[in-house]
């Protein structure tokens, strides 16, 4: 393990009550945490979504590989060329790549192709999932879970937004090639999300939906 020394690990255990108020307390701001289609334009501040950024790259990965890119986006006029050409897809997946299922499902959200979203937010964070490791000699390394792996990176992402105060869509307007191309990403990176950042719009609404409960989610042994 010469490569890759241990050190102690840094912790402060809590005492029972401390943890469950801590619990609570995330799991209620969790569950205020709702996916946004009606942002403001009003800027953000630029920390914020750094620190956010910088708390989901701490999360696990396989072998440690790290294998993923966050792109910031705030410039209007490349904000405008993703919205384009996420609408150029999403119109080829509403008009016929969904089916019929899919489209019901989607029906009661009131989602179509158009996604204004993408220029009003103030931000858009691209998560991009490194396929293989770009050595600095050309070849190919490998990385490996890296969907599980940047599926947690992400998650986190969402939770550290959501906890600044912020609000959030995990927009997918699959297939996703164009976002790598528009932002002249490197051959590795697959494009894994793309997020509108910022605060609601003043008359924001939201589906009035039901989570599903703990019994519901939660199998004990």
């Amino acid at each position: 393990m010469a490569d890759a020394p241990f050190i102690p690990l840094e912790f402060r255990r809590l005492d029972e009550d401390e943890m469950r108020a801590r619990a609570a307390a995330f799991a209620a701001e969790a569950d205020r945490r709702r996916s946004v289609r009606s942002f403001s334009p009003e800027p953000v501040p630029v920390e914020v979504l750094e620190d956010c950024i910088r708390a989901a790259g701490t999360a696990p990965s396989g072998a440690h590989k790290q294998p993923w890119t966050f792109a910031l986006v705030t410039d209007p006029e490349l904000k405008s060329r993703i919205r384009a050409a996420a609408e150029e897809e999403e119109r080829a997946n509403y008009s016929g790549r969904m089916n019929d299922e899919w489209l019901a499902d989607l029906q009661p959200f009131g989602t179509d192709a158009s996604k204004p979203f993408l220029e009003i937010a103030p931000a858009l964070i691209i998560v991009f999932r490194h396929a293989w490791e770009l050595q600095d000699d050309g070849g190919q390394g490998q990385n490996y879970y890296t969907q599980e792996s940047v599926g947690i990176a992400s998650g986190m992402l969402l939770a550290a937004l959501n906890a600044a105060g912020l609000v959030t869509l995990t927009h997918t307007p699959s297939p996703m090639g164009f976002l790598a191309k528009a932002l002249d990403r490197p051959a590795n990176e697959r494009a894994f999300l793309l997020i509108p950042v910022g605060y609601p719009a003043d008359e924001c609404q939201v589906p009035a939906l039901a989570r599903k409960g703990l019994d519901e989610i939660l199998v004990r042994y």
